[in-house]
């Protein structure tokens, strides 16, 4: 084989020949290659001898059972996923200009901002670009970060967290709220304005899984450790087992409805970290589709969403 020629590459291989090529790494066999991409297998295997004589090195490895990409393979393998997922873009901006912002979105995000927040949000959004396709994963805050990393959501919106990995996502600032303490009518604590975590751990605390680091992280800071009597996962069962008279628990004020002020107490949370803040989230280094940026730029053009303190009476 001689040696790697880009612009032999250009002029010679053409986009097909690529596709090719990951069928036959995605398929492990050129034969099944050249059946998903409707042409003859004796054909199928000479574009692809001509591409790697092209390149000057072997990128596929050949054995018994099928096809493996070679080191090098691997690298021009990734290295054209990127140009078809360009290609993709680059079909969905043009479109966009003709038929109007099209095509699937998939967000990800938490309860406790889907309920107060982003709902209405994303129903205005859908009566504004009817032709986008939205699917919504209600997952937890270390899932939305992962599930826009690894591409399976396009836009992911989330709360701040103690110890929350950031790796493989831009982010942008969003909204912020704050977390209260929601108190039976009759606590000793409910007469209180205010009231700090330390007063709140020598009580039956419950905790959901998203408060549950940053409530570790605030007892070790007291010398202490937390573990939690009841293990809840939604805001809406803490807040039940509160009125209920068997706990106390700390949670987003945007929760906090006239139901809940009717029948429990509602004090501020003195602490530094009991300020919420909502972030988007997208995919470090990947050009977003046009519905995405739609949806991102709808987000933040929203008039100040920070909400002002209530009061509690």
């Amino acid at each position: 084989m001689g040696t790697f020629n880009r612009l032999h590459l250009i002029r010679q291989v053409d986009l097909f020949t690529l596709r090719l090529f990951l069928s036959a790494i995605e398929e492990q066999q050129i034969g099944r290659a050249a059946i998903r991409e409707n042409i003859a297998a004796s054909t199928a295997t000479k574009r692809i001898q001509v591409l790697e004589d092209i390149a000057g090195i072997q990128l596929l490895e050949r054995g018994p059972k099928g096809v493996l990409p070679s080191p090098a393979g691997a690298v021009l393998a990734r290295y054209v996923r990127q140009i078809f997922d360009s290609l993709e873009d680059m079909r969905s901006e043009i479109a966009s200009f003709t038929e109007g912002v099209r095509g699937d979105l998939t967000i990800a995000s938490a309860r406790t901002i889907i309920v107060p927040f982003l709902a209405r949000e994303l129903g205005d959004f859908s009566r504004e670009y009817p032709l986008v396709s939205l699917a919504v994963h209600d997952v937890e805050n270390a899932e939305i970060v992962q599930q826009v990393a690894h591409g399976e959501a396009d836009v992911g919106v989330f709360a701040a967290a103690y110890n929350l990995e950031l790796d493989g996502i831009d982010v942008t600032p969003y909204r912020r709220d704050r977390l209260v303490a929601v108190l039976p009518q009759d606590h000793l604590l409910s007469e209180r304005t205010s009231v700090t975590f330390q007063d709140l751990l020598s009580e039956n605390l419950i905790a959901v899984p998203s408060l549950l680091g940053a409530f570790r992280a605030a007892a070790r800071r007291l010398e202490q450790e937390f573990e939690p009597t009841y293990n809840v996962r939604s805001a809406g069962v803490a807040i039940s087992l509160v009125r209920s008279g068997l706990g106390v628990t700390v949670q987003p004020e945007c929760l906090v409805t006239s139901e809940v002020l009717a029948s429990a107490a509602v004090v501020e949370l003195a602490e530094p970290w009991a300020e919420r803040k909502i972030h988007i989230a997208t995919a470090h280094g990947r050009t977003q589709s046009p519905a995405a940026r739609a949806l991102v730029k709808q987000l933040l053009d929203r008039p100040n969403g920070d909400r002002e303190p209530m009061t509690y009476s």
